[in-house]
């Protein structure tokens, strides 16, 4: 199988140590892997397999138009780590369309994360308020003193956080500190209504499990963020992209994490941002790997490509979609990307730092089920049980999970 991502010489050279260092008696440790697909040849004929290294951190994109099969990857890579040894997967589920990683051992969540996960500086962006603003300024102060009061264990306090064991304060520890200030009355009544408005989102509870928790135990998760608020989930993908990388950081995790972001582009320009921003030009140290899928490449920024080490990109045609995939054109490559960019669904180039080529290849079909199939007029329950001449109702010779009868589990890359 050839490994993108992999550079055979480190590979070998980390072998020889595993077993110069006696973690080996047998034969020598074989780095995990994540089963790609296989080369697509230009007349459509298939080649040998072809896998992703999760031996080591990797920061990559998944770029492809709607229908192409962009978050079909995501979830070939998430079901390939979560099979390989030594690495865990978490997945950020904007769109509802991961619970088949359940039939890998996964376990799908609504996330909560604690107050204290987003900066006080970070909270009047977050509620849309302007920092400078009375209101704001007032939301900024009372988070930073409702940390620090908890930090200074007070009595009657938080729970403490179990995985640093400071305590967390809650949104109504903010709320009393912004009632008994001494700001105007429309400040307080504009902060106070703001921060209601983030306890609605029900994403914050200053009781929640520590964000490493989602890696600790090596189970694959994926967080279901469907139907959350656009703000709310950017507050999550923040929490957990730097709760993951603090505790790499501090040594609390035995295994790798992998943080997989689909819909990537709704989480930059905003409150998640600097977290992302943090992993993908820092994570690689303390061994913590992104990779985000996007439908909209052009609303990444250019770091987004220019720190990923590993472009898996589908059909794309939009101009700015692709001037921001020119911008991986690096010096080892010869031609545009662009051309070569494949037009089949489940097709896509694959460019490789590491071994400095770009591939096409044909992504493999998932092994458990794909929620990211779109939707038919006929296979709906009006179309299917319709009326004859009659007046009686008819089924429909096709089920309505897929055209011909069978169910998405069997279908190849959308």
């Amino acid at each position: 199988m050839h490994v993108i991502g992999r550079d055979d010489a480190e590979s070998v050279r980390s072998r020889e140590s595993a077993v110069n260092d006696g973690e080996t008696t047998a034969s020598p440790v074989q780095p995990p892997t994540v089963p790609l697909g296989s080369f697509l040849a230009r007349d459509g004929s298939t080649g040998a397999a072809v896998g992703v290294d999760a031996d080591g951190p990797h920061a990559a994109v998944v770029f492809g138009k709607r229908g192409t099969g962009k978050s079909y990857t995501l979830g070939v890579i998430a079901e390939g780590l979560a099979a390989a040894d030594g690495v865990v997967p978490v997945v950020v589920d904007p769109m509802g369309v991961f619970s088949g990683l359940r039939d890998a051992g996964g376990r799908v969540v609504e996330p909560t994360v604690r107050p204290a996960a987003i900066p006080a500086s970070a909270w009047p962006g977050l509620l849309g308020l302007d920092s400078t603003s009375g209101a704001g300024s007032l939301l900024w102060r009372a988070v930073a003193e409702a940390g620090s009061a908890a930090a200074g264990g007070r009595r009657n306090g938080p729970s403490p956080d179990s995985g640093t064991g400071a305590p967390s304060p809650s949104l109504d520890d903010v709320r009393g500190r912004i009632e008994a200030s001494e700001a105007p009355d429309a400040a307080r009544r504009a902060a106070d209504n703001h921060l209601r408005l983030a306890e609605s989102w029900g994403v914050f509870d200053a009781a929640a499990t520590s964000v490493e928790s989602f890696a600790a135990d090596g189970t694959p998760t994926v967080l279901d963020l469907a139907g959350v608020p656009e703000r709310a989930a950017a507050a999550v993908v923040r929490a957990v992209a730097r709760g993951l990388y603090d505790a790499q950081v501090a040594g609390r995790l035995d295994r790798l994490p992998w943080l997989l972001v689909d819909e990537a582009h709704a989480f930059f320009g905003g409150v998640a941002e600097p977290a992302l921003r943090t992993l993908l030009t820092r994570g690689r140290a303390p061994g913590v790997s992104l990779v985000c899928a996007t439908q909209r490449p052009g609303a990444l920024p250019s770091v987004a490509v220019s720190q990923s080490d590993l472009i898996v990109a589908h059909r794309l045609t939009a101009e700015g979609d692709v001037a921001r995939l020119a911008e991986a054109e690096a010096t080892y490559l010869a031609g545009s990307l662009a051309s070569r960019l494949p037009t089949g669904t489940g097709e896509a180039l694959v460019v490789d730092d590491a071994t400095e080529t770009a591939h096409t290849v044909r992504v493999r079909e998932r092994r458990t089920s794909h929620g990211g199939g779109s939707p038919r007029a006929s296979q709906t329950r009006a179309a299917v049980d319709r009326p004859d001449d009659d007046g009686a109702t008819v089924s429909g010779v096709c089920r309505p999970d897929a055209p011909d009868g069978s169910s998405r589990e069997s279908e190849g890359p959308r």
